[in-house]
């Protein structure tokens, strides 16, 4: 493959040659450029494998451009973080800027990757859980840096920014190690413009409003931006209200001899009405959560090697009421990770040597090892280290590539093994092929190990979940259309779950009646998905889009499970966008769910003793948005379920029907 020289002036960037040296201006620059026309074919792709990892692509990018006549590609500074494989998009804001999404629950609804479970309207409550894992098996990265939360992937994904920081959500391949046992979802964040201040607010049904704050400044070496945002609703039905504040900020600056930062920092707070939340014959329970977070990245190039560090922190609080007014449980939780890593270019490829370690720890009521003496409400504490090191080396040719990885993972239960492999080919432009292979794993979490409850056992003899993970895909992209087919096949070992025993001779005295935490021996997984579309930029139709993705399991079905059963076996989505009368649009996305499973519901509300087991029920959903826009200000109006589809997602918790909202945005700037 071909690399570029660039030369910087005060005036701008300048191509002075082609050059076939180990490195290249998009690896070592620490700013993005924008490029003529270019008479050499060249493969970005290839980028995510060449010392650089899928896992922080476009965290270190410098969030200003250098213009050179006409715009053409963008190349941005990435590191190398435990040899992740590849990417699959799961959302793009340039992309589905004029689709019906308000929260990131809702852009990742319509993902073939992703099952998104809710237990409220607008993003109060969510699991999110991808190709055939559960919720406390997906890692969820912010900006490339791991913040997934120990106690429960329940809080994983409740970080402080809003849709309008996210420039791109993708979901990670190939991250072997502690936590990504089914994969990762990084969410990206980037300001709209350089330098822009920008309002929305907006308001509807069940006493909703939102309103959003944010705006961003670029100098020549540096770059600040920032989000603050409160969403509310009085709820769809009884004690199903919520508040969330959130507030964000991410800073880079390119200090040239001292190396590039990149700053990120965050707090949220929410609560909400759990009307059957966590017991679906309870009403009456409640939840209040604040999370706060930062990290601080830096690279640094000197000469072939590429250098790079990073720490990060996230501290939870959550209290729990059994009954609202009167709080069950409390946990305080901390969350520390620090990595380093190096990479050399040279003749043969790219080699890179790192290693990273996290810390997590938990004050609670119910949680963790019981204290001599308690620490004000807490009464319990339980901490664990947990390490990585890892070897790898990747080598791209003129149309293929491959990289393997070699490594091991140091937790309370031993070591691990790691490895990978993967491999890419482009036999045409526009085509890609990829294929890979690798290890994963993740830790029990505190409340698999120590929640218990009336109906509830926990246990502590628990060990690490373990899987070997293959992968095939192809992604074809030319001109204005797009489609691409990826399948996957996950064999797992030693699986985690809740499991019910009935009140019955045949169960153990002990745990009659109630949900035990235990591992069957395996859980072998098989997945498909397909999507594909059309988008130009002009014209009526805009853009049309395709989905569908399929998923089966042979878990043992005689078991009642709490989540390894209940998977989303056929799902399908449709997005068509419209523009129409110079300054009107409308989008609309229709989509089809199927889950496999059932579940046991409470015909009585507060009655225990009452049940129904009920399967699941396939649903179809509508949404749409018709927009105005001229200028700086955009008028839109939103409607969710517009068919009033009865549907639900976890354990026969009713979602809203109809849902109508509309709103305005304000954005000056440049």
């Amino acid at each position: 493959m071909e690399h570029i020289q660039v030369q910087l002036s005060p005036a701008g960037a300048r191509w002075r040659r082609w050059d076939r040296k180990g490195w290249s201006a998009f690896a070592s620059m620490h700013r993005s450029v924008s490029i003529g026309v270019l008479a050499v074919g060249m493969s970005i792709l290839l980028l995510a494998t060449q010392g650089a990892s899928a896992q922080t692509a476009d965290t270190t990018a410098v969030l200003r451009t250098l213009q050179i006549r006409e715009v053409g590609v963008t190349g941005s500074q990435t590191a190398p973080t435990r040899n992740a494989q590849s990417h699959t998009p799961l959302f793009d804001r340039k992309a589905q800027a004029a689709a019906p999404l308000q929260t990131l629950e809702s852009a990742l609804r319509l993902a073939p990757s992703v099952d998104l479970r809710e237990r409220g309207g607008r993003g109060a409550q969510a699991d999110i859980s991808v190709r055939g894992g559960s919720f406390d098996q997906t890692m969820i990265l912010l900006n490339g840096i791991d913040f997934t939360d120990a106690r429960t992937g329940h809080q994983s994904h409740a970080l402080p920014v809003d849709l309008d920081c996210i420039s791109g959500i993708e979901l990670i391949d190939g991250v072997p190690g502690v936590g990504a046992y089914a994969g990762a979802v990084n969410i990206r964040t980037a300001p709209l413009r350089p330098t822009y201040a920008r309002f929305e607010g907006s308001g509807g049904q069940y006493g909703y409003g939102y309103g959003n704050l944010s705006g961003a400044v670029t100098g020549e070496r540096y770059s600040v931006f920032g989000a603050a945002s409160y969403r509310r609703s009085d709820g769809y039905r009884p004690n199903t209200d919520f508040s969330n504040w959130n507030a964000f900020m991410r800073a880079t600056y390119d200090g040239r001899r001292a190396g590039f930062f990149d700053l990120q920092a965050g707090w949220q707070d929410r609560d909400f009405g759990s009307n059957g939340f966590y017991a679906a014959y309870n009403p009456n329970q409640w939840e209040h959560t604040s999370t706060a977070l930062a990290s601080l990245h830096w690279t640094k190039s000197v000469g072939p090697v590429a250098l790079g560090a990073a720490v990060s922190y996230r501290k939870n609080f959550d209290r729990y009421d059994w009954t609202r007014g009167t709080a069950l449980n409390r946990h305080n939780t901390d969350n520390a990770g620090a990595k380093l890593w190096a990479d050399y270019a040279w003749a043969a490829g790219t080699t890179t040597l790192g290693g990273n370690w996290a810390f997590n720890h938990i004050y609670s009521t119910n949680l963790g090892e019981r204290l001599s003496v308690p620490r004000g409400d807490y009464t319990r504490a339980k901490a664990r280290h947990t390490g990585n090191v890892w070897l790898r080396h990747a080598r791209a040719w003129r149309r293929f590539d491959a990289a393997a990885s070699v490594g091991l993972s140091l937790t309370p239960y031993g070591c691990s093994a790691l490895w990978s492999l993967s491999a890419g080919y482009n036999p045409a432009e526009g085509l890609r092929l990829e294929a890979g292979a690798w290890q994963s794993m993740r830790l029990p979490t505190f409340t698999d190990l120590y929640y218990s409850s009336p109906a509830q056992i926990n246990n502590l003899d628990l060990t690490p979940e373990h899987a070997v993970n293959y992968r095939l895909g192809i992604n074809y992209a030319k001109r204005c259309w797009s489609v691409s087919a990826q399948t996957y096949y996950r064999r797992g070992r030693d699986i985690i779950d809740w499991v019910w025993y009935a009140d019955s001779p045949e169960s153990p005295e002990a745990w009659r009646g109630k949900w035990h935490s235990e591992q069957s021996s395996r859980l072998h997984t098989f997945g498909a998905e397909i999507s594909g579309g059309y988008a130009v930029a002009e014209g009526f139709l805009r853009r049309v889009t395709l989905s569908y993705g399929y998923l089966t399991n042979d878990r043992n079905a005689d078991l009642i499970a709490k989540s390894a059963m209940d998977f989303m076996r056929h799902k399908a989505a449709l997005a068509v966008e419209v523009h129409f009368l110079r300054r009107m649009s409308l989008a609309l996305t229709g989509s089809v769910y199927d889950r496999n499973g059932s579940y046991t519901a409470y015909p009585v509300v507060g009655n225990s003793s009452i049940t129904e087991t009920r399967d699941y029920k396939p649903y179809f959903l509508l949404d749409g948005r018709l927009s105005w826009e001229k200028g700086w200000c955009r008028l839109y109006v939103d409607a969710t379920n517009l068919t009033d589809t009865r549907y639900c997602d976890l354990g026969g918790l009713p979602l809203p029907g109809l849902w109508c909202t509309a709103g305005v945005v304000l954005t000056f700037g440049r």
